[in-house]
């Protein structure tokens, strides 16, 4: 009998959301997504010593390649993994800065390029400021395609998609834990804030034919994902992807570039001030997009002092 699992699988490209190699063979997905969180969480772990040994041997003590390697080391194991493409992050303490985004991007690219990893299986992972667009609308006419992150809001995939963007990755359970905690509500997965955000951006982009996919991300319970099978794509933790497959049965797809095309999506237009606007008018987004880079970058700081005390 297929699982839940198997079935979204015919509706949706499935990603895995880890740094941990085991979990990713285990589900074989087609992507993998890192971050800073899960690159710490990973780097932490005893299997992974040798590699982080490896990155500090070949690096010294300068700090900033020692992050840059070790993150694309762990990228290269990844690819190993999976057929498609990995997510690369850049440092969010650059997240308002365009050119040291673009800087950063470049240097993550070159890395991977001279260990014989072509370009198109990096996603370089930025948050999705008005400036972070703005550097992967540069990024993309040089072939570096990009992974908007941090996203929480219509204004930003808007911008987004205006700026000819790979893949957004909206957050669908930070969205509604920012609501559950506001109203105190219990959200059924059809009425849940983060999965109606993800299912007006991806009929929209349908709607008006935007080459941008949508990965949904940030996921709480299965629920979520289900509610949104026929997603482009949706990036789901190990714990979840062993839920899914424990579960029998077929599912439904709910989302499909028919039924966007039926919607009453009106198209809009963001220059800068209409961006920063729509985003100020959004006390989820401004808030989640805010702590979501202070807690990446947080975490940025707890893998320096990790890397540090291995190299005292």
């Amino acid at each position: 009998m297929s699982s839940h699992l198997d079935s979204l699988r015919q509706y949706t490209t499935i990603v895995a959301d880890t740094g941990d190699f085991e979990s990713i063979r285990e589900y074989t997905p087609q992507d993998a997504t890192t971050n800073p969180s899960l690159i710490l969480k990973a780097a932490q772990m005893d299997e992974y010593a040798e590699l982080v040994e490896k990155v500090l041997a070949e690096d010294g003590n300068e700090m900033t390649e020692s992050l840059d390697k070790l993150a694309v080391f762990f990228g290269l194991e990844i690819l190993k993994i999976v057929p498609g493409r990995v997510s690369t992050e850049v440092d969010a303490r650059l997240s308002f800065d365009t050119q040291a985004t673009l800087d950063k991007a470049r240097s993550l690219i070159a890395r991977y390029e001279k260990n014989g990893v072509d370009r198109s299986r990096i996603l370089i992972k930025i948050a999705a400021t008005w400036e972070g667009i703005r550097a992967a609308e540069e990024l993309e006419k040089e072939g570096i395609h990009c992974n908007l992150t941090l996203l929480f809001s219509f204004a930003q995939a808007v911008a987004c998609a205006e700026a000819g963007v790979q893949l957004i990755s909206p957050f669908v359970g930070r969205i509604m834990d920012w609501h559950k905690a506001k109203t105190g509500n219990e959200f059924a997965p059809a009425e849940d804030p983060g999965v109606q955000s993800v299912t007006l951006i991806y009929n929209y982009y349908k709607k008006f034919d935007y080459a941008t996919e949508v990965m949904g991300a940030s996921f709480r319970n299965t629920g979520e994902i289900t509610e949104l099978a026929g997603c482009d794509l949706l990036t789901i933790s190990p714990n979840l992807l062993d839920e899914l497959q424990s579960a029998p049965g077929d599912l439904p797809c709910k989302l499909s570039e028919e039924t966007a095309k039926q919607s009453g999506c009106e198209k809009v237009s963001l220059d800068e001030a209409a961006f920063r606007w729509e985003l100020n008018q959004d006390a989820c987004a401004t808030e989640k997009l805010s702590e979501g880079i202070r807690r990446f970058a947080a975490d940025t700081v707890k893998l320096e002092d990790f890397l540090k005390a291995k190299m005292d």
